[in-house]
């Protein structure tokens, strides 16, 4: 404790605050800022001295920039005077998303100030994404376009003595082309959208709107018949014996709390990654089973495919990381799903994790809330 009191004694509070990323606003009970630094001058610019002169008034003008139909900044900060807990929140910045915090601080003889924390926009990650995104959606068009441009030379070219069979597999096999880029495509939006929903802080909020009891073995039966209408995977046949592949074993009256939506998503990206990265006829394992102690129920999918090496382990749940493996570079992939199905079912109140042998195969498994009727 004491070694703790020196530590603080010693510490340049406003050097602290100084070397944090993030921008940090400190208002008193009279509304007055008594405290900034170098990242909240960066984030607010010249708004900033407004904010001096006039206090928590202005500071509440900015941050209800993109209130919409959400609470004001005055609601947020009594809100956060009246927890222990910071108060998450959003806002519009000089064109940007911004994060924020507001947080109750207690001082001595009984003073009480609101902090608000003000995070730094990454550009980075943003352009990365939207680099990715153009490059694909330039190779889907590209690609549609020119298979387009063969089959009317094709069908221009055709002769009297052209058969009906021979026009049909000329023409379907760019139709096939096109129809696998446009697949990509389709996955590639739709992943944007999950990582969107996760990056502006919108992820918890929809799951805890829409999580329900969920009845694993009726959702996994309709999960599978519904993959005719929509495959796992983009080629010409993609779900070609991949339902004959799939063993599930789930007790008939369980149940867990979630969204279906997103444990839709969730099962569909860890099922379209056995059968990538698995020879076709290997067999693909679906079971859970009910953890009472832990009131929670573990979701285990087993294949017997390539397997991951344990010096590839850690880029597993990054976005945009994928295995080195010659196998998994092989395959068709962006390197985001597992980062978003850890996300989403964290986002759920689970967790997930796997074990894995080279040549052997992987077991991806999660736990989530088990329900129970009260």
């Amino acid at each position: 404790m004491s070694s703790t009191k020196t530590l603080f004694d010693s510490l340049d509070f406003k050097a602290v605050l100084d070397g944090l990323g993030q921008g940090v606003l400190i208002f008193d009970a009279e509304d007055r800022l008594i405290l900034d630094n170098i990242a909240a001058r960066s984030i607010l610019g010249a708004n900033l001295v407004i904010v001096r002169a006039e206090g928590w008034r202005a500071a509440a003008v900015l941050l209800d920039s993109a209130r919409d139909d959400r609470p004001s900044a005055d609601e947020l900060r009594a809100k956060a005077l009246r927890q222990t807990e910071p108060v998450r929140f959003h806002t519009f910045l000089a064109g940007v998303y911004t994060p924020c915090w507001a947080t109750a601080i207690y001082g001595l003889g009984g003073a009480i100030y609101t902090m608000i924390t003000l995070e730094q926009p990454d550009w980075s990650s943003l352009t990365e994404l939207m680099s990715r995104f153009r490059a694909e959606a330039r190779t889907s068009v590209s690609s549609t376009l020119g298979h387009a441009e063969l089959i009317k030379q094709v069908l221009a070219k055709r002769t009297p003595i052209t058969t009906t069979d021979q026009l049909a597999s000329r023409v379907g096999g760019f139709a096939d082309l096109m129809l696998v880029h446009m697949r990509r495509l389709e996955l590639l939006m739709s992943l944007l959208h999950r990582l969107e929903l996760i990056r502006t802080g919108q992820l918890a909020d929809i799951v805890y709107e829409n999580s329900k009891p969920i009845a694993l073995a009726d959702f996994l039966e309709d999960l599978l018949e519904e993959l005719s209408d929509a495959p796992l995977t983009e080629g010409s046949d993609p779900d070609a014996d991949c339902r004959d592949r799939i063993t599930v074993d789930v007790p008939p009256d369980l149940k867990v709390l979630g969204s279906k939506a997103h444990l839709t998503s969730i099962v569909r990206d860890l099922l379209r990654n056995s059968i990538m990265y698995s020879e076709p006829n290997t067999p693909i394992i679906l079971q859970a089973t009910a953890l009472p102690k832990t009131r929670s129920v573990q979701i285990d999918l087993i294949d017997q495919g390539y397997g991951i090496r344990a010096k590839e382990a850690g880029r597993v749940f990054a976005p945009f990381e994928r295995a080195r493996q010659p196998q998994i570079i092989a395959e068709f992939g962006y390197g985001l799903s597992l980062y978003l199905v850890k996300t989403e079912i964290e986002a759920m109140g689970g967790r997930i994790w796997f074990n894995s042998e080279e040549g052997v195969g992987t077991t991806f498994s999660f736990k989530l809330p088990l329900w129970r009727a009260p």
